[in-house]
């Protein structure tokens, strides 16, 4: 058996001893108390219903998953290399970037392995980090997309005033006030929603470690967390989101009172990008975390949030960049032919 080890001693006649192992004293654990069993691990269900297709969703996400990094690493490179791009409007642009890099670096790569293979196994401490950076994320995307909207509000409905009150100062202790928001969060609901304990099931009907679907595997009363949780929601999502919607409305009346019609393209066309970003993130991400738990399949959260995982990321640099005529000029002249040439050439 194997667990346990038997010996023979011939000496006093014939003896058997038996010593449990690791896994079969875990086991009697769990047996007195079932949350403890498969503490240790979870199992992430991922896109198991759709097993025929496991080949051609790593392609597909593997090829968003370089394009994200490439479109947004270039954003980031060209607005710190072009001084033409340093602005408070290329600088927020920057650390959205940034996030987005970080964020897709906490999901995909792991979703990528376990496209692969047949068991799709996190550990406990590797699903509360990855929960914990999930959070951590979202929370400073959700301020610094309030920032940008009212750094265009200023630009637009301000302009006289837009060098004094978006100055670098502000800027800096903005963007900072956007990155460290997402602490408190992040750790409060990690470490409250890990410290309860967890029921005999250990498969996670997600891809990744998200609230969610980490609560449903929890054997205890979580009516205080899921309170805790819609009121961090409230924060997060709503603050920034009427901070948005009021930038805005203040945006299109600015843009309508303009006499020249050039005047009014220029303007919009500025907060186009942003509005579509915007867009695409509340949209599917309000989806999941603002809609009843009964409105959506576990199927359909599971593609919804790979839009927002996956799809939205890799869209940011595409729509900044398309519609952008300094960004694609940036380009130009950081990755044009002559001036690539003139760098990689020798010093006489």
């Amino acid at each position: 058996m194997k667990d346990c080890w038997i010996r023979f001693q011939c000496s006093c006649g014939f003896r058997l001893s038996w010593e449990p192992s690791e896994d079969h004293l875990f086991q009697m654990e769990a047996a007195k108390a079932p949350w403890l069993r498969n503490w240790t691990y979870f199992t992430l269900q991922g896109f198991s219903h759709l097993a025929t297709l496991q080949v051609f969703f790593f392609e597909g996400i593997l090829l968003m998953f370089l394009i994200t990094m490439t479109g947004n690493i270039l954003i980031i490179v060209i607005t710190t290399t072009d001084p033409a791009l340093h602005t408070p409007m290329y600088y927020f642009l920057k650390n959205l970037s940034l996030i987005e890099i970080c964020f897709s670096l906490n999901i995909v790569p792991k979703m990528l392995v376990d496209l692969l293979l047949e068991r799709k196994v996190i550990s406990f401490s590797a699903c509360a980090l990855q929960l914990y950076f999930v959070i951590f994320f979202a929370t400073s995307e959700c301020f610094l997309l309030g920032a940008m909207a009212y750094d265009r509000c200023v630009a637009i409905c301000h302009p006289l005033h837009y060098a004094t009150t978006m100055n670098r100062r502000v800027c800096l202790h903005m963007v900072i006030a956007c990155w460290v928001s997402g602490i408190p969060f992040a750790v409060g609901l990690t470490g409250w929603l890990f410290s309860y304990p967890f029921c005999s099931s250990k498969e996670i009907e997600h891809f990744f470690c998200d609230i969610s679907p980490i609560l449903d595997l929890v054997c205890s009363d979580t009516y205080l967390f899921e309170l805790l949780v819609f009121i961090a929601t409230v924060i997060i999502v709503l603050i920034p989101f009427i901070l948005i919607a009021a930038s805005y409305i203040q945006i299109i009346c600015a843009i309508l009172q303009m006499p020249s019609a050039e005047g009014r393209r220029k303007a919009f066309s500025t907060c186009i990008a942003h509005l579509v970003v915007v867009t695409l993130f509340y949209c599917t991400a309000g989806l999941i975390h603002l809609k009843p738990k009964s409105s959506l399949s576990l199927n359909s959260k599971k593609f919804v949030a790979l839009s927002y995982t996956v799809v939205t990321p890799m869209l940011n640099p595409i729509i900044y960049s398309l519609r952008n005529k300094e960004v694609k000029n940036a380009l130009r002249k950081t990755f044009g032919r002559r001036q690539f040439f003139s760098k990689m050439s020798l010093p006489r």
